[in-house]
């Protein structure tokens, strides 16, 4: 617990997989959960679910994600929606690092095209993100630079304008790997 708590203050967010959001909770909680904003009354301390509701709102539109209202349990939306919530919540606490492992791996293609629009916003704000995969096709569009992983172990490290996705597809066929 101790170390994520060190990342978030450096920084650092991440996507996982298994999409990180409490199902029976909201678009906005979700984003806001352990940093909920709070307002004062007197020395009462009381959840600005207004903040959260409107920033939730402004963060669904930036991202082009189709949310009825922050207050919709995250269960009823799609996988990419659910990645984009997750996603949100890496740009609103201004991550400078974004650790995305395999965002992609049980979503349609609509989802993993809104996964990728997303990332592509991330380059837009200037936030860093390192996308972990095992399917070159959802990672080639948006990165920059590739780092193939075999056992642990670096085989690759090449820029975008290096390699080409059969360069990279045939490091895959040769060795179990991943890329980063």
């Amino acid at each position: 617990m101790r170390a994520l708590k060190e990342a978030k203050n450096l920084g650092i967010e991440t996507v996982y997989q298994d999409k990180a959001v409490i199902g029976c909770l909201n678009v906005a909680q979700n984003i806001f959960i352990g940093r909920q904003p709070v307002r004062y009354f007197g020395p009462f301390r009381f959840l600005d679910k207004n903040k959260m509701r409107k920033e939730a709102d402004r963060l669904a539109k930036n991202l082009n994600l189709h949310i009825s209202y922050p207050d919709q349990d995250v269960s009823f939306c799609s996988g990419g929606e659910i990645q984009g919530v997750a996603i949100s919540r890496a740009m609103y606490f201004k991550a400078k690092l974004v650790i995305l492992d395999e965002p992609t791996t049980t979503l349609a293609v609509s989802g993993v095209k809104k996964v990728l629009s997303f990332i592509e916003r991330l380059k837009k704000e200037k936030i860093a993100s390192i996308f972990v995969t095992h399917n070159l096709h959802h990672v080639y569009s948006v990165a920059d630079r590739f780092m193939v992983l075999s056992r642990g172990e670096k085989i690759a490290d090449v820029k975008k304008e290096e390699t080409s996705i059969q360069d990279l597809e045939n490091l895959q066929l040769r060795k179990m790997v991943t890329v980063i």
